[in-house]
């Protein structure tokens, strides 16, 4: 055990959201050490000088730093680390960790819940649903429900959730083509894996371009004008990624145009969307609240990275899962 890390029965953990039940869920476990829960940003500046372990995502203000003296060691529920101060913890030495991979199936299970709703007219008739209207056969072949075997979809970003989201395209006898940094690193099955910069040669042959790369000043904005364009008229983009991956203004007039077919959206610039955004009316348009990676399972997930960083703390171990710090 390092000397600087106290004993399981002398570690507080502090769990700290706003819906996520944390404290629950570890209560089942029966675990050693002492915890609790906070569920306002308020009670979680109170309560933070109590922990030597914090787990959190969006209650973090670096101002909590001056309460927690006794923080050794922060778990992040989310993938995203972009909040903390990292310099300031190395500093504090204060070690932190991310969630990467917790989501990973979630994520990919909801882009393809997207590609199926659209591609099989659910939304539609959903809304014929709710106002009871029973839609006919149809003449027109374009506005018939569609089948996704030979479909390509463009996979942007093949890592943890791109990879699973291709071995679920690959069941559906779909094209998977992909952009990765390093290419030779792909895991997923891809019929054709390249990096970045080649992006806007594979677009034009996408039935769905989806988005699962994180957010950086590289893909910030990665689906463009440019992009749009290129894109077929009968294809959809497919965002579970970051708003900030899109051209927010760019896609509102590609599908007012009809340049694109549709679009399924999970993430915007700005959360909760607006009331007045022009996203809530467009028919060919699926909105998801940012829940692509809320499931039953999140929980245990982050809990399984905690336990296990927790043990390797306490052996004296240097290196956690999911290290950021």
């Amino acid at each position: 055990m390092s000397e600087s890390f106290p004993s399981a029965v002398d570690t507080a953990v502090h769990f700290a959201h706003v819906a996520y039940r944390m404290e629950e869920r570890y209560d089942a476990r029966s675990p050693e050490v002492k915890y609790f829960q906070t569920w306002t940003p308020e009670d979680t500046m109170n309560r933070i000088e109590d922990a030597d372990v914090f787990v959190c995502s969006g209650f973090w203000d670096n101002a909590l730093l001056e309460r927690a003296t006794k923080l050794k060691y922060i778990q992040s529920i989310g993938a995203g680390y972009d909040q903390f101060p990292l310099d300031e913890l190395r500093k504090r030495g204060i070690r932190l960790a991310n969630a990467s991979g917790v989501n990973q199936n979630a994520v990919a299970e909801h882009a393809m819940s997207l590609i199926l709703g659209l591609n099989r007219h659910i939304h539609t008739g959903r809304d014929n649903q709710n106002s009871r209207t029973w839609r006919g056969m149809l003449g027109d072949l374009t506005q018939r429900e569609d089948e996704l075997i030979g479909k390509t979809i463009l996979i942007v970003g093949m890592g943890a959730i791109g990879s699973r989201l291709a071995k679920f395209a690959k069941a559906f006898d779909m094209n998977v083509i992909a952009t990765k940094r390093d290419p030779s690193t792909a895991e997923g099955p891809a019929d054709e894996v390249v990096t970045p910069d080649r992006l806007n040669e594979l677009v034009p042959k996408a039935d769905f371009v989806a988005l699962t790369c994180p957010l950086t000043p590289e893909t910030t904005n990665i689906v463009d004008v440019d992009v749009l364009l290129a894109m077929k008229s009968t294809a959809y983009l497919i965002n579970v990624a970051r708003g900030q991956c899109v051209d927010e203004p760019a896609l509102a007039v590609a599908l007012k145009a009809g340049q694109i077919a549709g679009a399924g959206i999970d993430h915007f610039w700005n959360e909760p969307l607006e009331a007045d955004s022009v996203f809530w009316d467009f028919q060919n348009v699926i909105i998801t609240p940012h829940t692509g990676g809320e499931t039953r399972l999140y929980e245990e997930r982050v809990i399984d990275i905690l336990n296990d960083n927790l043990n390797r703390l306490w052996n004296g171990e240097t290196e956690l899962r999911n290290q950021i710090v």
